[in-house]
């Protein structure tokens, strides 16, 4: 009898243990998990890891505009990378989205057309983000005015005020009249663009790439696959630190990604950390821009000693040379 029982609690506990596998290391748990969150409103750190497994999850986002000359040879101010990210959203929007952007530079003398020009629209569109500096102090205030106009914005912004608390993009959004919710989406993207152009590298600049992102033939499936990160070929034990500051939020182990951090940057930006050696920090650490993460390996689903790092925006992996270029030195070209 008491064999039995013993037996029947460790089926029961291997049960539980192979459901508790299933929810955190395969897809359909992972969009379990996502489907979740999206229910109570609550952060999830299931995109990344179902990205690096198919490459499609997630919403669209807009290719970002070709970076000015100025910012190819240094790391941008946040005024500048703001006006980036706002510019390179603007120029996906369709003419009626636009039109909020196009009046508030009218009111400035500013030609509408100039936002949306590839060679003049992040000057453009810088000088129009300065002018609003005044009435709307914070990012997140100043690019609702942009996509949705003054007006919408400063009632958002006093209904925020309010009820006190933490100014976020996502409350300004709740907050605004009605007829006024799609004006958010590009504000979001503006945010997630110019955050993603302002961060570092995760190991030495010099470290050279073996895979690159895209379309490639798997180095041990041997079929053609989407490649969501960039593989950076470094020795075992190689610091990776961390290319902004962010909170953890995955620090584990599995058979695909190995040892994998997965940090969220806030605005829709994370990134990922895969095959290292050894994780020097924990799920829900807080961490800052250029902190020792982690040790690089070989662990995982890998051919050899490598860092497969991976930048998302809005839950999609994005290549993470579009923001940035290897041509970048200390200093540099005027601002823009």
């Amino acid at each position: 009898m008491f064999a039995r029982r013993a037996r029947g609690l460790l089926d029961f506990t291997f049960a539980l243990l192979c459901v508790w596998c299933a929810y955190h290391h395969t897809p359909a748990g992972a969009l379990l998990r996502r489907a979740g969150a999206w229910a109570f409103h609550t952060r999830t750190t299931a995109r990344p890891l179902l990205a690096y497994y198919d490459g499609v999850s997630g919403t669209s986002v807009p290719v970002p505009a070709a970076l000015p000359a100025a910012l190819l040879t240094r790391v941008p101010t946040s005024a500048e990378a703001l006006a980036w990210g706002t510019h390179s959203a603007l120029m996906v929007l369709d003419a009626k989205a636009r039109e909020p952007a196009f009046a508030l530079a009218r009111e400035l003398a500013i030609a509408p057309e100039a936002l949306v020009d590839p060679v003049k629209g992040p000057a453009a569109t810088r000088r129009l983000l300065d002018s609003l500096a005044k009435d709307f102090p914070s990012e997140e205030a100043r690019v609702t005015a942009v996509f949705a106009g003054r007006v919408p914005a400063r009632f958002a912004l006093e209904r925020v005020d309010a009820e006190g608390g933490a100014l976020s993009l996502e409350r300004l959004a709740k907050q605004l009249p009605p007829g006024f919710e799609g004006s958010s989406v590009g504000a979001a993207q503006a945010l997630a663009l110019s955050t993603a152009l302002m961060l570092g590298w995760p190991v030495s600049e010099s470290a050279p790439v073996t895979s690159p992102f895209g379309i490639r033939v798997h180095p041990t499936l041997r079929t053609r696959r989407m490649h969501t990160g960039v593989d950076l070929a470094v020795r075992t034990g190689t610091t990776v630190t961390a290319v902004a500051a962010g909170v953890v939020r995955r620090s584990s182990e599995d058979s695909v990604n190995g040892r994998v951090l997965v940090l969220d940057h806030g605005r829709g930006v994370t990134t990922a950390y895969c095959h290292n050696s050894e994780l020097l920090v924990k799920a829900g650490t807080r961490v800052e821009k250029g902190q020792a993460i982690a040790l690089s390996g070989s662990t995982g689903r890998s051919t050899g000693p490598h860092l497969h790092y991976q930048l998302e925006l809005a839950a999609r992996p994005v290549d993470p040379f579009g923001f940035r270029s290897a041509l970048r030195m200390a200093d540099g070209a005027t601002e823009l």
